[in-house]
């Protein structure tokens, strides 16, 4: 089975924001997978099977609700419950390294000081599992990065964020029936802005 997580913050005052771009994802696979959520306590999760390389593959989209600094909890506790292998683990979470418009898979690594996957690897006690970052841009001098992903996009960034969304569900799609390394080589480092900037 495959899981993916979209990290992000509960609740009305946190839905548009940067921090959220992984719930909007995984709002967006579960509609095309028509999966419906379920309370698990620390997550809301669906569960299905969908198109793959040789036939269904089972899948499980997982969203916790534990705010992102305690996303380790949820993901710990789904996993030990699924018996799912980290390695079978994809995150998909907001990157202020990377810019806006832009996504790029990660098979395994540090935090990078993202509090959601430093809490991930804490609790999994291993760093071994993929990512899937979605560039939010870094905010202008004197602007607090940590008011910056909880602020929402805005202006052309807002406009753009449709496609941005639909780009990274594509590629955890990608990632779900063929695997990791097809999913990096056809969507690592692919960028909107370059097809908006030549549009």
């Amino acid at each position: 089975m495959k899981c993916v997580v979209g990290l992000g913050n509960p609740g009305k005052r946190y839905a548009l924001t940067r921090h959220n771009v992984g719930y909007m994802v995984l709002a967006q696979l579960s509609h095309r997978f028509s999966l419906s959520f379920s309370d698990q306590g620390f997550a809301f999760t669906a569960q299905g099977l969908v198109s793959g390389r040789e036939s269904g593959v089972p899948v499980l989209l997982v969203r916790p609700v534990t705010f992102m600094n305690l996303s380790g909890q949820a993901v710990s506790a789904v996993l030990r419950e699924h018996s799912i292998d980290p390695l079978n683990l994809l995150v998909i979470h907001d990157d202020m390294d990377l810019p806006f418009g832009k996504i790029r898979f990660k098979r395994r690594g540090k935090s990078g000081g993202h509090k959601g996957i430093e809490s991930i690897i804490a609790h999994l006690g291993t760093g071994d599992f993929a990512r899937l970052k979605i560039g939010v841009g870094r905010p202008e001098d004197g602007v607090d990065p940590a008011d910056y992903v909880l602020d929402s996009f805005f202006g052309h960034e807002s406009h753009l964020l449709p496609e941005v969304l639909s780009l990274a569900a594509d590629a955890a799609c990608e990632f779900i029936a063929q695997g990791m390394d097809q999913a990096m080589e056809r969507y690592n480092g692919k960028d909107l802005m370059d097809k908006s900037e030549d549009g």
